[in-house]
């Protein structure tokens, strides 16, 4: 099956998005605090969004951000080689969307996760929960006022609501993030929490 371009994609489905929830693109630009002209060019597929610009679409049309980055196809088998996926980045961060899968009231997205060193990616809070597992270098990551420190096999839970950052402790990060929303991710925390082992906290 030939795979559409990711802007292509992604233009494709903020169009749908917008027109089913019966905004005009001057509405969804002050909704998302993305000037008119930037989504007009993603809209046609020329624009080049990093990931706040998706994490703010994503906020302000009440979707997951695998609504906004998933081609909708329904195969028996799936297979994702991540070499040839888009990269959505942002300063510190390149995020390649492997999977999007809707079980029962929960959406669930998986990405591969790099993380460069010397910056740091912050976000101020989106619905759901963030799931990291590391599995190469050392990464600092979770609430701003009370990050983890992770090494390759550790995994951490943490409230995506909260501001949170990611940072590497050292050289470069590979890492696989797991998003989990509502399916109707709206800008409400989801019920529900995570267990956190201290162990994963920094030493010293």
């Amino acid at each position: 099956m030939r795979r559409m371009a990711a802007g292509a994609v992604l233009g494709a489905n903020i169009r749908a998005l917008r027109a089913q929830l019966g905004l005009s693109l001057s509405e969804l630009a002050r909704r998302s605090d993305i000037a008119k002209g930037t989504l007009s060019q993603l809209e046609n597929g020329s624009g080049n969004p990093t990931i706040d610009t998706v994490f703010s679409l994503s906020n302000a049309l009440n979707v997951p951000v695998s609504s906004l980055l998933a081609e909708s196809v329904e195969p028996e088998v799936v297979l994702v080689r991540s070499a040839g996926l888009e990269v959505v980045s942002s300063n510190a961060v390149d995020l390649r969307l492997l999977r999007r899968m809707d079980v029962t009231d929960t959406v669930l997205e998986v990405y591969d996760q790099r993380v460069r060193p010397g910056e740091t990616q912050r976000s101020t809070g989106h619905p759901g929960f963030e799931h990291v597992v590391v599995t190469a270098g050392v990464l600092r990551v979770g609430p701003v006022d009370d990050p983890y420190v992770l090494e390759p096999g550790d995994y951490v839970c943490f409230p995506g609501h909260v501001p949170h950052l990611y940072e590497t402790v050292g050289g470069a990060v590979t890492s696989v993030l797991m998003l989990q929303y509502p399916v109707d991710a709206g800008t409400s925390p989801m019920a529900g929490s995570c267990a956190v082992s201290s162990a994963a906290r920094p030493r010293g």
